[in-house]
């Protein structure tokens, strides 16, 4: 029996995980942290429940997909639900624009909002549609090993047709002529760690994910889908061993053959699957000997994603009028991005995401669980303490009562993204999709400059969000299946 070893219990090192070992493997993952979902995290503070990440769900029939062939099916262990309007957007002049996956109470918004994009809607949505069945067709279903894989002709025609040079927020003033409407479809490119005035139009596909397919959540929280995927793996024979760190992948003649860990164990394997940021990995795991045309140089010409500044804090009172997903705007929504990727600052005045989960399951949590998020760069904040406060008297000033309701809260910056998760500088995404490189060419599944070694993970192909690694690690387990056989026998 062929041994896998799968460093990282992220949702791809799970995923890959369990299409392994139910096709015949014996696969062992190790992670460094107590709780598998990797940042997909749940963080219990007194009675106040909150999940670190993801917060929007999307593409519900991938996470199902993972157990095809399994003999277990995800709709016994998890009830998804549809947020028919996921998300309320206020602006800075006080209007806002609730998004609905119904046509018409969105183009009621825009007849009030913006005549304009009340007429273009459905020519927009149709627009969108046709740039997530390209890309579902053509980039989601297989790992990428080389950059060859973009020359086959299905792959290169489809590229040309998803509109990769064109900027995102160029592509919505087609449609949007209202600035306001313009920053709720341009935040789309922060779902991949970009910006809208850099990243290609290509994934204004996300709103057919959100605006047609639907925005989900999970009932008893997102984070249960880790627990599931755990759960499954261990009843298909495989190993999780916690509390472990990966410190170094043994190599011999360019070819990997084990992983030592912290406590002085070592793993041997057949083959090795790494689910975690690439640069970091790489850069940590393998001696730069051992990797020749990837220099440490090479790697930190990377640019990392948005990392983020973020707050759990948990209002004694249950506020009904905080939607599951609400956003503030800032005024000038271009500079925060000049702040964030040309400075290198945190935003002056910032976008604010809250989820709010017991909007839609009051029985998650005690009162109001806040997770709020501020887009952040991938570095250093000076001062925790003040930035909290400007978090919390923008909030005030929109009408949520924080400082007569707040009871527990916890911070999170990119410095403990860092530590937490080994994040390429405190980054979410690893890379940035801020160019039509970046975007497309992430680092392939497979290594070049290492034999039997595989990357998953939202830094790697088809990229970050939580639908896309799961793909990622069926990918990779569909790849490592292809190199050596199944062993399953039926």
């Amino acid at each position: 029996m062929k041994k896998i070893s799968i460093i990282g219990a992220g949702l791809g090192g799970l995923s890959c995980g369990i299409r392994l070992q139910s096709k015949g493997f014996q696969v062992t993952i190790i992670e460094k942290n107590q709780h598998p979902g990797g940042k997909m995290m749940p963080v219990e503070l007194g009675d106040y429940r909150f999940d670190f990440g993801p917060n929007t769900i999307t593409m519900p029939w991938v996470f199902n997909r993972v157990l095809n062939d399994t003999g277990f099916h995800l709709n016994d262990y998890l009830t998804f639900t549809r947020l028919e309007r996921h998300t309320k957007n206020i602006f800075h002049d006080g209007t806002s624009f609730i998004q609905s996956v119904h046509a018409d109470e969105v183009i009621s918004q825009l007849k009030e909002l913006d005549p304009y994009a009340a007429y273009r809607y459905w020519d927009y949505l149709k627009v969108v549609e046709r740039l997530y069945k390209l890309s579902e067709e053509a980039f989601f279903p297989k790992a990428i090993t080389s950059y060859k894989d973009f020359l086959a002709p299905a792959m290169s025609k489809a590229f040309f047709s998803v509109r990769p040079f064109e900027k995102l927020a160029h592509f919505n003033k087609k449609y949007f002529s209202n600035p306001h409407l313009q920053k709720v479809f341009n935040r789309y490119a922060t779902y991949i760690g970009s910006s809208p005035y850099q990243t290609p139009a290509t994934f204004s596909m996300i709103a057919y994910l959100e605006m047609i397919s639907g925005v989900y959540t999970v009932k008893g929280g997102n984070t249960q889908i880790a627990k599931s995927y755990e759960e499954v793996f261990k009843k298909l024979g495989g190993e999780i061993i916690y509390g472990e760190t990966a410190v170094e992948i043994c190599i011999k003649d360019q070819t990997a053959y084990a992983v030592k860990t912290d406590s002085g164990a070592l793993y041997e394997f057949d083959r090795l699957v790494i689910n975690g940021d690439y640069v970091t990995s790489t850069r940590n795991l393998i001696k730069e000997s051992d990797r020749k045309g990837l220099s440490n140089r090479k790697l930190d010409q990377y640019e990392p994603s948005i990392s983020a500044f973020v707050i759990l804090a948990g209002l004694k009172t249950y506020q009904p009028d905080i939607h599951h997903h609400q956003v503030y705007f800032p005024e000038d929504y271009q500079k925060e991005f000049e702040d964030i990727f040309t400075y290198k600052r945190f935003p002056e005045d910032p976008t604010i995401y809250i989820s709010h989960s017991a909007y839609t399951d009051q029985s998650v949590s005690k009162g109001s669980n806040l997770f709020i998020l501020v887009n952040a760069p991938a570095a250093s904040i000076e001062s925790v303490e003040s930035y909290k406060k400007k978090i919390y008297r923008i909030l005030e000033s929109k009408g949520i009562p924080i400082s007569e309701q707040l009871e527990v809260e916890k911070v999170f910056t990119p410095d403990t993204l860092k530590s937490m998760f080994k994040a390429y500088k405190g980054s979410i995404y690893g890379l940035s999709s801020n160019s039509m490189k970046d975007a497309f060419l992430r680092p392939g599944n497979k290594s070049k400059y290492v034999k039997h070694l595989y990357y998953t993970g939202g830094s790697t192909h088809p990229g970050g969000g939580s639908p896309m690694v799961v793909m990622s690690g069926m990918n990779v387990a569909d790849s490592i299946i292809s190199d050596i056989g199944s062993f399953r026998f039926e």
